[in-house]
């Protein structure tokens, strides 16, 4: 890996983690299209990418706390104190639940589904697909949502689960957290906060305790280091800048408009792939 293809997929990390348009989809298509351009195998995943992969998506992490560090710490204090206090009916508390059960979920999916997602990431031919499936999620959810309501179990479940089948590239996280969150009745804004928030504890799941469990070590050694910083800070810095934007975006606009980019960039790349396999 070099320094130009860290940061490309630094950017495109950032920029695509927080929007509905799958980040490990465009990962996989930056990094196909590098390859092209370069002459070499697109369908050859190094060891290298899987590690920086690991390493942006904790990049980004970092942007979500940033950002939303007020949240989070009045979400982990109130859950705390109403477990002391035994008030079970504060907000802090029960959105702390909230996450709590909807990450057990995502973990219960991810665990069984996570070999199968993984080959994926060597076939972006199927991820194109499965991005294409991402945008009729999107394009539907405000379409068909029911009657508006505040977050209760059965939507953190249903939004658990969309987590977890976002194991595979081309569905989106937050696409399809959000989606879903909208589609049965809850507020555009305060489905984006929940599913960035959700965000945090999964991500640090995949990032920490998988690799601790297959990555080699002595591998790490010839890793090309000023490369992986350089594509880190890119996408902590386009992560930052993405939630806050996306958070303004959807105080007054619908998920249409990335319903129909994620169709076209879909539809792309499922061309590119067939021209070049």
């Amino acid at each position: 890996m070099n320094t130009v293809q860290a940061v490309l997929m630094g950017a495109a990390q950032g920029i695509s983690e927080f929007l509905p348009i799958s980040s490990s989809a465009h990962i996989v298509f930056t990094s196909t299209i590098y390859k092209i351009l370069a002459g070499t195998n697109f369908q050859n995943v190094t060891s290298e990418e899987i590690f920086f992969d690991i390493l942006i998506h904790l990049s980004t992490l970092v942007a979500v706390v940033i950002f939303f560090y007020k949240d989070l710490k009045e979400i982990l204090a109130g859950f705390i104190n109403g477990i002391k206090n035994k008030d079970y009916k504060n907000s802090e508390f029960q959105t702390g639940l909230f996450v709590i059960v909807a990450t057990f979920i995502t973990c219960i999916i991810a665990f069984f589904t996570k070999d199968a997602a993984h080959k994926l990431t060597e076939n972006p031919l199927v991820v194109s697909i499965l991005l294409l499936f991402t945008g009729c999620i999107l394009f539907f959810s405000e379409k068909l949502k029911k009657s508006s309501k505040n977050m209760d179990f059965k939507t953190s479940i249903l939004i658990g689960i969309a987590q977890g089948l976002a194991v595979f590239p081309g569905l989106s996280r937050s696409g399809l957290t959000i989606a879903t969150g909208i589609y049965n009745g809850i507020e555009r804004v305060k489905a984006a906060k929940f599913s960035f928030i959700l965000s945090v504890p999964i991500i640090i799941l995949a990032s920490v305790v998988y690799p601790l469990i297959e990555i080699d070590v002595p591998e790490i050694q010839n890793f090309n280091f000023k490369a992986i910083i350089l594509g880190c800070i890119t996408s902590f810095i386009t992560g930052y800048f993405c939630i806050k934007y996306f958070m303004k975006y959807l105080e007054k606009f619908n998920l249409k408009g990335f319903a129909y980019y994620c169709w076209i960039i879909g539809i792309l790349m499922i061309f590119i792939c067939i021209e070049n396999y």
